[in-house]
């Protein structure tokens, strides 16, 4: 990679960063602000492979790695808890839950 194409990628990433806040900020359901937290992880993950070039070990690479890993963690944990809440509640907008525990 060129340092010629570096400014273009951070445009990318911050592109992506910020479709993710936005659609945190707006949606009410509960995948679509995972989906936003996914898209602004993946931002960062562009920006740490992107910086990674001038580290002759690959950490940013290795980092970004083990970010998507970690990642991938998450969402299943995640997707667990609003699954069990969508059964209990039969709600999946998170302005209309109100409680969560106690049977």
């Amino acid at each position: 990679m060129s340092n010629a194409m570096i400014p273009y990628y951070l445009y990318f990433a911050s592109l992506l960063f910020s479709a993710g806040v936005f659609v945190v900020l707006t949606k009410r359901s509960a995948i679509f602000i995972l989906i936003g937290i996914e898209l602004m992880l993946n931002a960062a993950n562009i920006v740490l492979a992107t910086f990674s070039q001038y580290d002759p070990s690959l950490n940013g690479q290795i980092l970004a790695i083990f970010a998507v890993v970690i990642t991938v963690c998450e969402v299943s944990i995640a997707l667990a808890i609003l699954l069990n809440i969508y059964r209990k509640t039969k709600v999946s907008n998170v302005d209309e839950l109100t409680e969560v525990g106690n049977g």
